[in-house]
């Protein structure tokens, strides 16, 4: 099975060293616009070649795991190279921009619109890890448009690497991403960008940090080349989380104005209930 991977970084990268643990004929070919990642990736033994888009043709699965904006520039190119035998999947934040544009393609059954919700704050090669998607959720957008021999082989490497699998059309994906995704990372980069402002001396940050800002502050540290593109594409569901999230923000803000301290603990107190609807996800 000729696993050509587009992008190797920590998802592509990721993919990579799982799949080559449960498939033991997949031969791992990597794409990527940096020579040093595709060096890197060689010398970390994620893939066992490097190559090309013109190599497309003799694919058997292409996963594209680049920023959205430039999997929207590159998905056409790719369906134009690939046999009408390959499965080509992207592993994107945003689906509804994606979709639409391969809407009319002629080998629009050749794609799958999968998003793993997996990740950590790191990117690059060496930030790939093993079992990244054991046990995570993976959202496949218009399954009914990929032809269903090759629905079965994405979801046989899905079911291999332990995912668990969610259908979604891509309007409803786009829009309660922007909610547990979206916005956690734009609440990060704020509070971060917040007390960089504040405590000019750095020292002092690290001094008094704590775990509850470390874990809070965590995905402020990831690619700004990844997240400024997802809020691009996803820009009028971004905008209305946010809207209710200041509006929240600014109704605590004037419960502590006028002392009113007993509400605020019912605020804190209802919402605790958070701790019952994400029990057991890790």
């Amino acid at each position: 099975m000729n696993v050509f991977i587009i992008g190797i970084g920590l998802i592509g990268g990721s993919f990579a060293i799982d799949i080559k643990a449960a498939f033991d004929d997949a031969k791992i070919y990597g794409i990527d616009e940096s020579e040093e990642n595709l060096n890197k990736a060689l010398d970390l033994g994620l893939i066992q070649y490097k190559s090309s888009l013109d190599k497309l043709e003799k694919a058997d699965i292409v996963i594209v795991a680049i920023p959205v904006d430039a999997t929207v520039q590159m998905l056409p190119v790719i369906l134009d190279k690939i046999n009408d035998d390959c499965l080509v999947f992207d592993v994107g934040s945003t689906k509804q921009k994606l979709c639409k544009t391969v809407s009319e393609h002629k080998k629009r059954r050749n794609y799958l619109a999968a998003h793993p919700i997996a990740g950590t704050e790191f990117s690059g090669p060496q930030a790939a890890i093993a079992n990244l998607y054991r046990g995570k959720t993976n959202i496949i957008c218009e399954v009914e448009k990929t032809a269903f021999k090759l629905q079965e082989r994405g979801m046989e490497i899905f079911s291999r690497l332990g995912m668990r699998i969610r259908y979604m059309d891509s309007a409803s994906h786009d829009k309660h991403i922007a909610y547990v995704s979206h916005l956690s990372h734009i609440s990060s980069f704020m509070l971060g960008k917040t007390v960089i402002e504040k405590e000019k001396n750095e020292r002092d940050i690290f001094d008094m940090a704590g775990s509850g800002f470390a874990s809070t502050v965590r995905l402020a540290k990831s690619s700004p080349a990844m997240w400024a593109p997802i809020f691009k594409h996803n820009k009028e569901n971004v905008i209305e989380t946010l809207e209710e999230y200041i509006a929240n923000l600014t109704q605590f803000k004037k419960l502590i104005e006028d002392d009113n301290f007993t509400e605020i603990y019912k605020e804190m107190q209802d919402t605790n209930h958070i701790k019952t609807i994400l029990k057991g996800i890790s």
